[in-house]
């Protein structure tokens, strides 16, 4: 069983979110002791770790709890959270695009500084060395 702390460290995640996400009923595997302190399983980081993935993927609390709803409802909801895997499946990857052209053009930057610090070219980064044309 893990803490509350040993899970956000584990996720990467805060304590309040992890309280938060669990308040929601985000995690219905969710354990509590006789302090009511709250306990995680390994099933509860499972949900845990979906929760976060669906968040980063753009999906709000209140649709991560019809999801997470829908999973507790079984086999008759997979066509439904199949649908809504894919939908938030498309969001990941044009997530993931735009990652690349950031990746792209840090990697020209990069470039482009390499060549002025090797005077392969002058210093045309620093607008206190531009001349009128």
């Amino acid at each position: 069983m893990y803490t509350v702390k040993e899970v956000a460290k584990l996720l990467g995640l805060t304590e309040h979110t992890i309280r938060y996400y669990t308040d929601k009923g985000l995690v219905p595997t969710i354990q509590r002791d006789k302090n009511n302190i709250r306990l995680f399983d390994d099933d509860s980081i499972n949900w845990l770790t979906g929760v976060k993935y669906l968040k980063q993927c753009g999906m709000s609390v209140e649709d991560i709890k019809s999801y997470v709803d829908l999973c507790l409802l079984g086999d008759s909801t997979i066509h439904d959270r199949y649908q809504i895997i894919m939908e938030y499946k498309a969001a990941a990857a044009a997530q993931l695009e735009e990652a690349k052209l950031k990746v792209k053009y840090m990697e020209d930057k990069a470039n482009h500084y390499l060549d002025i610090i090797n005077q392969v070219i002058p210093d045309d980064t620093n607008p206190a060395k531009w001349t009128e044309s």
